[in-house]
């Protein structure tokens, strides 16, 4: 819709058709901010009448802040679990050897009470102990996978909106030149 159009689409419309895309929020705050400046009046006059005076546009690069601020805003809304994404992938693999460790060693302090050394006395225990190890690569393989796909798609949004906060910038400047 930014796109089609020579002029500016009205916020209300973007938001209407926009299916959650950060994008509306950072073209919000560069809209409020452009209205800002241009809804901006002087009083001057003679006689004691005052007229307003149309603003134009004062500052692009206040534009281009505001509408970077949205775009790191949304971000840090985006990345809000990936933490939790990135611990349980880095630490799971190394809870579940702990708890492989903790099983062998029962297994042959089982192993002592048996007072026989067989496999056959110690391998019910290290393959209940091997179990934590993959319940450990469970979680983890899952994590580190969408970890990752979320960290790209969240950079390649980033990017987009950096992209897109420089084009609008441009076509403000197009549009409210002198």
């Amino acid at each position: 819709m930014f796109r089609a159009g020579r002029g500016l689409p009205d916020p209300n419309t973007l938001r209407a058709g926009a299916d959650g895309t950060p994008l509306v929020s950072v073209y919000l705050a560069g809209y409020r901010e452009l209205e800002a400046q241009l809804s901006g009046s002087n009083s001057r006059g003679g006689g004691g009448t005052a007229v307003a005076v149309s603003h134009r546009l004062k500052n692009a690069n206040a534009i281009g802040v505001e509408m970077q601020v949205a775009a790191q805003e949304e971000v840090r809304r985006l990345e809000k679990y990936m933490p939790w994404l990135a611990t349980t992938g880095s630490v799971s693999p190394f809870i579940g050897l702990f708890g492989t460790v903790w099983g062998v060693m029962d297994a042959f302090a089982g192993l002592g009470d048996a007072g026989t050394a067989s496999l056959r006395a110690v391998a019910p225990g290290i393959a209940e102990a091997l179990i934590t190890t993959a319940a450990g690569l469970f979680a983890a393989i899952p994590a580190v996978i969408a970890y990752n796909h979320y960290l790209s798609d969240i950079r390649g949004l980033a990017a987009r909106m950096d992209s897109f906060a420089s084009e609008f910038v441009a076509k403000i400047e197009t549009i409210y030149s002198e």
